[in-house]
């Protein structure tokens, strides 16, 4: 990946696993200072280590992006730690459906939305306000496939990976001429944990996933994260409100 300056810092949430983590630890491959956040301290701290034995640097900050003041802090932690925010990108979100739109529950739809907008939401205009002062920056925001289409027995999750990519073009029309660029990134698809346990549960999960990817195989999580590393680049200086599909060609039909 070209066209990264040095000293230049990424903030990258939900990176204690899956793609937030491959998403951080490829950001630091690039000589990119990360920030790790997520509420799994655990698992941030877990990728934090494994950034520092590759001889990067990182470090982790908790947060729980549907809390504003825990939002707040973490995006002043960034730059109380490395004096400025170049590269943010919001990955953390949930998915927690498992039946038909009459058969969801409210507590299922606050819960989805909390996360995956409203946490999009609250760092986006944390994020931003930095970029701002600073004179620019690049945002990625992870929506999916479901953000593109219809995602049955998963309208709730669709409904805020929808929002997700209203979000991105609403703020990449108001702060283009700000130097800040924002797009999304939408993955189908993706080898990560919480597929295989899902799969697991399911083995007939692992065969559909299969059948809808053109290309014959489930995404890994090195390839959205060379998505985002290619949005957040000079090389995309031009790209801007873009909901880049990572889908093995799935929205091609």
């Amino acid at each position: 990946m070209s066209a990264f300056l040095s000293g230049q810092v990424a903030l990258v949430t939900g990176a204690a696993a899956g793609i937030g983590r491959a998403i951080a630890l490829a950001f630091a491959r690039e000589g990119r200072k990360v920030v790790v956040s997520d509420v799994d301290t655990a698992g941030g701290e877990g990728t934090v280590a494994q950034i520092r034995a590759a001889g990067g640097e990182a470090r982790f900050i908790r947060c729980d992006v549907t809390r504003d003041a825990e939002v707040r802090a973490l995006v002043e932690g960034c730059k109380e730690a490395y004096g400025r925010l170049d590269y943010a990108v919001n990955n953390a979100g949930i998915e927690i459906e498992k039946g038909k739109l009459a058969d969801g529950t409210e507590s299922e739809f606050d819960a989805i939305m909390a996360v995956n907008v409203k946490g999009v939401w609250l760092c986006m205009k944390h994020e931003i306000a930095l970029m701002l002062a600073q004179g620019g920056g690049a945002i990625v925001n992870i929506s999916s496939v479901a953000g593109l289409g219809a995602a049955p027995k998963m309208s709730i999750y669709a409904a805020s990976k929808h929002a997700v990519i209203g979000l991105t073009r609403s703020a990449a029309v108001e702060y283009g001429k700000k130097n800040v660029r924002i797009n999304a990134v939408c993955p189908a698809v993706i080898d990560t944990d919480m597929f295989r346990r899902a799969a697991e549960t399911d083995p007939r999960k692992a065969q559909i996933a299969l059948s809808v990817h053109p290309v014959g195989r489930i995404g890994k999580v090195e390839e959205v994260a060379a998505a985002v590393l290619y949005l957040c680049s000079d090389a995309a200086a031009f790209t801007t409100g873009v909901a880049l599909p990572v889908d093995g060609g799935q929205t091609a039909f």
